[in-house]
Parts: C-alpha cells; structure tokens; sequence
C-alpha cells in the first residue's frame, strides 16, 4: 500500500478539504479506512470543481434540448448542429484562483484545457473568446495581474494557432481578492465524427498520450474549490505550467489519430488529472478500470501513486483503444514526438483499481467516486429576503446631465468602457485565415470551405446579477442573443461559467439559484439552449480584510450561425447621410419616460458616482421579437450597420458606432425624456441601426405591420451619420478618451 491507513489523521482529511461527514461517506462507500491515494482521490472527486456537489441540483433545470443540439451537458463539451454535415463544439471554463496566483501560467493553462475539452471530441479548434473581471485599477497587484493573464491568454493561444475574436474585460472593487478569467474555444467537426467518453469493452486497452506527468498542479481542484487565505501565494505549486507547442502536436496527433477507427473513448485530463479522467470514462461506460501506475510516464523521479492520480500537469490525454491498434497509435504520437503508454485496461468490476510495484495501492467503487457523490440541496434566501439582505437603494432624487458630451467623454474614458486595444493587439485574431470580425458585438470565423460563419460572443453584467440575481441572469442570455443577432447570425446554444463565492452562504446559494432561473427562462423564451458550462464556486477572498466575495458572475457564451458571410453586419456608419434608428420596445415610439432606466447605468456610477436603483428589466418576448426583426433586415440588405445598446445606454452605442468607422452623426434627443434618460439609460432589447434607403425600410415595415410577434417593435428617427463629431463633441477628442486608460495605465 502507498501508507498505511492509520496515517488518516483528522487533519490530513480537514487538508484534503473533505468535511467529517463527507469523511464519513468515504468510510461507508469502502467498509473500511481508506490510504493516502484512495483519500486523494476521493477528495479531488468531490471537490466542488468535479462534484458540482452545491449546483448539480440546480443546474438540471437548465433547458438543454433543441432539434439541432447533438450532445448537451454532461461530456467535454457541449455539440451542436450547423448543416452540411458538420457540428459546432465548444464549451467555457474557469481558471480563476490559479490566474490570481500566477497570472501568466494560470491563463495560460486555461486556454489550453478548454483547447483539449474540444478537440478531444473531434473537432478542430477554430476560434478561442475570454471573460475576464479585474479589481480596481489602483489596487497595488492589479497592473501585475492585468498584465500576466493577458500575456498568458495571448502566449498559450497565439503559439497553438487558434484565433482569439471575442471577449469582455470588466474591472470593479469586488474582483480585488479573486480575479475571473473565464477561457472559451469553439471547434468545426464532421457530425458523424463525434468522439465521446464512455469506455467500454472488457480488455480493451486504456492509453496515455501526450506530456509526461510532474509534480505541477497537484490539489489543483481542490484549491479551485475553497476560498482564498493569506496563504495564497503559497499555494503557487498547485498552478499548472502549459507548453502550448505540445499541445499543438497533441491536437494534430489526436485529429490524425481520430481519422482511423481506432479510438473506443477519449477524454483529456483537466481538472484532477488522470483521476477525473480515468474515472468519468469509467463511469461514462458503466465499466470499471485497472491502472498500472508503474507505466505512467513521469517527468520527475521518485513519483508516487499519490502523485500521479492527482498531478494537473498539461497537454495529456487517456483513450481506450480497440484491441491490436496500439501499435498504429503509437506511430502517429510517436511522429509527433509525444508519449504514448499502455497504462491499464477497462474491466467489468466497476472499480478503479490501480497497481503499483505489484500491489494493489486502490481499490474503489466507481459509484461513489461519480454517480454517486455527495450532492448538497444548500439553504437559500428566497427573491425577497434576497432583496432585503442586499439593500439595493431605490433610485431617487434622480440626477441630470447638465452637459452630454462632457458626461459622455467621461464615460468612454472609464476602465469599464475604454478601448481594449491593448489587450486585444496581444492576440492573434487572423491567424488561420478563417477571422471575419473581431471587436464588433460578436467575433465571426468562417467555416472553413463553406458559405457559413460561426459567430461567438461572451456577456454578463454582474452589477445587475447582484442587485436581482433572476433579472440579471435574464439579461446576460439576452444580451449574448442580442450581440449574434447584431451581426448577423441566428442564435443556436449557449455555454456558460457560473463564478460565485462561497456556497455555504445562503445570500451566496440565493445569487446562483436565482440567476440559473433567470438564465434557463431566458434560454426556454429564445430558443437559446445551454449545451455545455462549468461552475466555479468559492471565489472570494479573506486576504483582502474581513472577507471579499466577488459579484455574481455567470458567464455566457453563445453561439450562432451566418449562413452566408456575406451578409455578415458589422457595428461601423458606413457613408454619410445614412439614416440612423433606435429599434426596440415599442414605449420608446410612444414615450413612457417612467420606463427609462438610470438606476445601476454605468453613467450613474461613474458620472455621480452612484449606486443605486433596480437592475433594467429584460422582456423575452421584445428580445427575441426585435431579434427577429434585426435579423429580417439584415438578411433583407435594409441595414449597413448595426450595434445593440447596453452599457453606457445609447450615446456610449453611438459613439461606439462611429470610432469603428470614423464617421460622426447628427442626432436629436427624445424631448420627452430628460437627455439623461435618452442618452444613457440602459433599458434592454434595443438596437441602433443605419439606413441607405429609408424608403425600402418603410416599405419592409408598411408589409411586415400584420405580423402580431413584431407589432410591439417601434423604430425612432435618429438622425444621420455625418462627419466629424457626435452631440457635440469632436470624434478626435472621443477617441482620446477612449484609448487614454490603458495606455497612461500601462505606461504609468
């Protein structure tokens, strides 16, 4: 045996991060004490990262079927249907306490295992997008943070050969102890190509590729599923280190490998390493597994089981093979120049049992490890106490804009609504050929061959999650349908990363079962499945004094499809005198100035400095009526740019339609509305368009009146795009202040 089991002491399960009732369950599931490897495992099987022991409940609300969804939750990634034969793969994940404790190869390793999660299913990867929450500016480690976890997203990526098109970079006080990098990779497969994770076939050998294995990143699930210390610099060995050129020989080694017929079951090791790798396909296949430990190629000597099971270390991959193909695999990875071992073989006893110098050093039910493990229904607030516990001040006194222009300045200038030029020129977006936009409301990449473009983008807006939990998860499934149906595209599926804090904490467990109601009636309304996702909880921080829980922050990335690329729309004024609209609910045609709302507007906070108010309500049925309408007249060659209206309200849509073109435009406030209200109120559903021929338009409209789903979609007159300035201020003073924060940051 690895230890003797009476070395189990209180303290070594309280490291391992399992309660002593959980301790318990282990005690039952083996009848008898477990050693120091069969403890490891358990422990890194039911952390919060691999169990989803506090969300599991939950998230089975979520609706995750639709005609063109081929596999939703449950494997590596989440698959859908494009035509022609082919299917979308692509999934988001979290790295988040390993990016604050090394930024550079915390981000870095993000990307690569959301690179595996994809490609492990057959898919080629085409396009990587990013989520990332920063703390406050002035805080004295986040320059230093800011700066690795790019450069780190930006190295992985660039070197592997995947273009990164899309993404957010948000900053607020919340994130100081515990940053977000949320990392997404979307692949192109044959649908009748689709590989999964079960293994299956008694004998069949199970198979190591990849990296060899190090003492990098042991604990690292668990250390992902507990809440920072002090100590958190000194867990800096639980972060993995990527090679992102092994892993460009691993995904070629793999497609190469996953044209032939040799592969039963194939799953990357991520989270957990070869323990949650080995025992998912097990489990997957209703089989059991034996490892010999002694095969397992190590890069490190005097490596003990212990270590083996639990290493993070990179670019690795298990596989059950069919019988006799071993030698053909080991060609191929061996041309690669990567490892390859026969490392144990699938059995029947729905066991992991793995040997070691001879002696069996684990013996364990599978049920327990997976199936079965521990699944907690935690106390929560209801929607009201909710409400009460975070005292979200009704707006009152409500102030005004005594100078638009000024406010507006002020507010491209803010971090939140800066130009992230600086981030963005440190990733490669072109490389591969396939990038149609990037920086737009959606990142679009061609599906290579074809007429068809997949369109990607990633939102959440926190503050509103946080002040109306249900509301806020509402508004970030819409917002994402808003950002594909502005370019172009018909929503298809939607994956997520649900970062949360601690729960244990009832207000904690109120945030997460509220916006998963939210997000899932949004997703029922819309026609928007979520077919993949990951949930990361524990992200705050007791280093930052008293305790510091970030904002509720669930993650979405969605998906579409361009059917044709050539009708893709971009967000830029295209010529002079083009006719601008506002399009949305129909409230704004016939005023209603009680609907406009300022309470939690980025111009509220950052022009007074405020806080105060509701969390903008979203209405489904406006969303996916002005979706549809947005759609139609994209698809009709009506429209020659669009761009949807969210943070910042519609002078910040604006001004960002017309840096991306360098045209200006003359416009005129609804004088029904206070130019506070008008200009920068952040009511959803909305979109602004520009016009060639407002005449066609109308003509569209005069035919498309009958229709009763769209009824309720008004279209205001604007203005027109022009030269030189907008309301009032000249378009060389607006790009200043947008391009000012990041680079007197950086330089200063």
């Amino acid at each position: 045996m690895a230890t003797t089991t009476s070395q189990i002491t209180p303290e070594i399960v309280d490291q391992h991060g399992l309660s002593p009732e959980e301790y318990e369950r282990v005690l039952h599931a083996l009848g008898r004490e477990p050693n120091l490897v069969e403890l490891g495992i358990f422990s890194v099987m039911w952390s919060e990262h691999c169990s989803y022991k506090s969300s599991r409940l939950h998230l089975k609300r979520l609706p995750t079927e639709a005609p063109w969804v081929i596999c939703g939750p449950g494997e590596n990634a989440g698959v859908i249907d494009i035509g022609d034969g082919q299917a979308a793969i692509f999934k988001m994940e979290s790295h988040n306490h390993p990016s604050y404790i090394e930024p550079y190869q915390g981000a870095a390793t993000g990307v690569g295992g959301i690179l595996r999660d994809v490609f492990t299913m057959g898919a080629r990867p085409v396009a990587n997008a990013n989520a990332l929450r920063f703390g406050r500016p002035e805080h004295p480690k986040m320059q230093h943070l800011v700066k690795g976890v790019v450069a780190g997203i930006g190295g992985y990526g660039n070197c592997v050969g995947v273009p990164t098109v899309a993404g957010e970079t948000n900053f607020h006080p919340a994130y100081d102890g515990n940053i977000l990098v949320n990392a997404m990779t979307v692949g192109v497969a044959d649908a009748d190509k689709i590989f999964y994770s079960a293994a299956t076939g008694v004998g069949n050998p199970i198979v190591y590729v990849g990296s060899k294995t190090g003492r990098d990143g042991i604990h690292g699930a668990t250390m992902a599923s507990a809440d920072f210390g002090e100590d958190a610099e000194a867990k800096r060995p639980t972060v993995q280190v990527g090679d992102p050129f092994t892993e460009k020989l691993l995904i070629e080694a793999c497609l190469e490998l996953m044209a032939t017929d040799a592969i039963v079951a194939i799953q990357d090791m991520g989270a957990a390493g070869l323990t949650s790798s080995s025992v998912e396909m097990a489990t997957n296949g209703k089989a059991g597994i034996r490892l010999d430990m002694n095969e397992v190629p190590c890069r490190e000597e005097g490596m003990t089981p212990y270590e083996m099971m639990l290493s993070e270390s990179q670019e690795r991959m298990l596989m059950v093979l069919k019988p006799g193909k071993e030698g053909m695999a080991e060609a191929i990875f061996r041309k690669w120049e990567l490892d390859f071992a026969v490392i144990g073989e699938v059995t029947d006893t729905q066991h992991m049992v793995l040997e070691w110098n001879g002696e069996v050093v684990c013996d364990i039910p599978l049920g327990p490890l997976a199936a079965d493990a521990p699944l907690y229904d935690r106390p929560y607030l209801s929607k009201e106490e909710y409400k009460a516990w975070a005292q979200v001040k009704p707006l009152e006194d409500v102030p005004e804009s005594s100078d638009v222009g000024a406010d507006l300045l002020k507010l491209m200038a803010s971090p939140n609504l800066a130009s992230k030029r600086w981030i963005y020129e440190q990733y490669d977006s072109q490389v591969g050929a396939d990038t149609l936009q990037t920086g737009g409301d959606a990142g679009v990449v061609r599906v290579h061959g074809t007429r068809k473009a997949l369109a990607i983008t990633t939102d959440c807006t926190p503050r509103y999650v946080y002040a109306d939990p249900y509301e806020g998860g509402k508004q970030a499934i819409a917002e994402a349908y808003r950002n594909l149906c502005a370019v172009g595209a018909r929503p298809l599926a939607v994956t997520n990363c649900l970062n949360f804090a601690n729960p244990q904490r009832p207000e904690i467990m109120a945030q997460l079962v509220h916006a998963l109601e939210g997000m899932g009636d949004a997703c029922r309304a819309l026609d928007f499945p979520i077919v993949s996702g990951n949930v990361s909880l524990y992200n705050e921080s007791k280093a930052t004094g008293g305790g510091s829980a970030i904002l509720p922050t669930p993650a979405i990335g969605g998906v579409g499809i361009v059917e044709d690329y050539s009708r893709m729309m971009t967000m830029g004024f295209k010529n002079e005198g083009d006719t601008l609209y506002l399009v949305g609910p129909e409230f704004w045609a016939k005023p209603d100035p009680t609907r406009s709302h300022l309470g939690k507007s980025m111009w509220l906070n950052v022009v007074h400095g405020r806080d105060e108010g509701r969390t903008p309500p979203t209405d489904l049925v406006i969303e996916r009526s002005a979706g549809k309408i947005i759609h139609q007249l994209i698809e009709d060659g009506l429209v020659n740019a669009v761009h949807d209206i969210s943070d910042g309200g519609l002078a910040v849509a604006l001004a960002e339609m017309a840096l991306a073109s360098g045209l200006g435009a003359a416009v005129e406030a609804n004088s029904e509305y206070t130019p506070a209200q008008w200009w920068f109120g952040e009511d959803q559903g909305r979109y602004v368009i520009s016009v060639p021929d407002t005449e066609a338009l109308n003509a569209a409209l005069a035919k498309g009146t009958e229709n009763a789903e769209t009824a309720q979609i008004g279209f205001r007159r604007l203005g027109t795009v022009g030269v030189g300035s907008l309301l009032g201020v000249p378009l060389t003073d607006l790009r200043e202040a947008h391009e000012s924060f990041f680079r007197e940051w950086m330089e200063g």
